[in-house]
């Protein structure tokens, strides 16, 4: 015996399919919808255009042009930052579920890594240095000299460079450093201290009103060193005139021809070299001598400004000795942190 709802009959039913003519027009619809929408292949188009841009521009970066406002060098002192644009887009491209934008998103990563990959990890021999250097931009503003040089002496550097030295900070870096190194030299701003023997000291024109750069002789067990400092002009960000480098890079030619002229074979340079080692305007430097922090550092070892290093401008370099470990030291009371190599013959 079968019973029927007669209020359920005559409203439709809540559990009958309703196969009237109104139903099948909204499944029509709802057919037309899905099968109007783009494919996975076909959405985020502008992602996957944004995506290569974003890798033709970090791969051909060296092809911007110089001429408007330095912006070549510009760009080259902050080129890994650019990496960040990565996950952005990949997090966009995600959302819109985007095959075509994930797969453009292979150029800047490759790129990238292709760039500074080799710079995660770590690439340091450390126990096999014959010399240990340190690089210091001390800080003409630094409230804390002596704390600075002690800091330093701390480090058990066999030979310190100090730039950016004040007449008034002078005095007291003579002081604090003299027991730990007995030879030293200062030529205008940047010094020399030394566990070593010291000869032959000069200073270096590179086309400043002052003298920023020396050159000297180290004496070490194993022959003699020649090491260079050097503090290079400054660099600013003006408006209107765009990135402003001539100084920095008349100093930086200038610098580069007296290392090509140097006769020892094994050199050093030490110094704020206001720029990184992918800016195009180090050029005749970087092409005769090969970054510590490159060849055997751990991580990027960003060095400036101190409170959040964004960029390394305070260099080690080196010509005819081999890096065995390059790392960063802790903050002084200079708004540059020191930087640190072991190398070896």
């Amino acid at each position: 015996m079968v019973l029927v709802d007669t209020a359920e009959t005559e409203q439709g039913g809540a559990g009958r399919l309703d196969t009237g003519p109104r139903t099948w027009r909204a499944g029509i619809r709802r057919a037309i919808r899905i099968g109007s929408r783009p494919g996975p292949w076909k959405r985020g188009l502008v992602l996957a255009a944004l995506a290569l841009l974003l890798g033709l521009f970090m791969l051909l970066h060296a092809k911007i042009p110089n001429r408007i406002g330095s912006l070549g060098s510009l760009v080259e002192t902050f080129l890994p930052w650019f990496g960040l644009f990565i996950p952005l887009l990949l997090a966009g491209a995600l959302l819109r579920r985007s095959a075509s934008a994930v797969a453009a998103l292979l150029l800047p990563v490759l790129v990238w890594l292709n760039l500074f990959g080799g710079l995660l990890s770590d690439k340091s021999h450390p126990g096999n240095n014959d010399l240990t250097v340190v690089s210091h931009n001390a800080g003409a503003n630094n409230p804390d000299p002596a704390g600075t040089a002690r800091d330093l002496a701390a480090s058990g550097a066999d030979v310190l460079a100090l730039q950016e030295l004040t007449q008034q900070a002078r005095g007291t870096f003579e002081k604090e450093l003299a027991k730990a190194y007995p030879y030293h030299t200062v030529q205008g701003t940047v010094g020399l201290w030394s566990k070593l023997p010291l000869s032959d000291t000069q200073p270096v024109d590179i086309k400043m009103d002052s003298t920023r750069a020396l050159r000297t002789t180290v004496a070490t067990d194993q022959g003699p060193l020649a090491v260079y400092v050097a503090h290079l002009g400054s660099v600013r960000v003006i408006p209107r005139a765009g990135f402003w480098t001539a100084q920095r890079d008349a100093g930086a030619h200038a610098l580069g021809n007296a290392i090509a002229a140097e006769q020892n074979k094994r050199v050093v340079l030490l110094g704020d070299l206001n720029g990184t080692m992918d800016d195009r305007a180090l050029a005749g430097i970087t092409s005769q001598m090969r970054s510590a922090q490159d060849v055997a550092g751990d991580g990027f070892g960003f060095s400036w400004p101190a409170e959040f290093p964004v960029a390394r401008i305070d260099q080690i370099l080196v010509r005819g000795v081999e890096p065995q470990s390059s790392w960063v030291l802790p903050a002084t009371g200079s708004d540059h942190l020191p930087v640190a190599a072991g190398i070896s013959w």
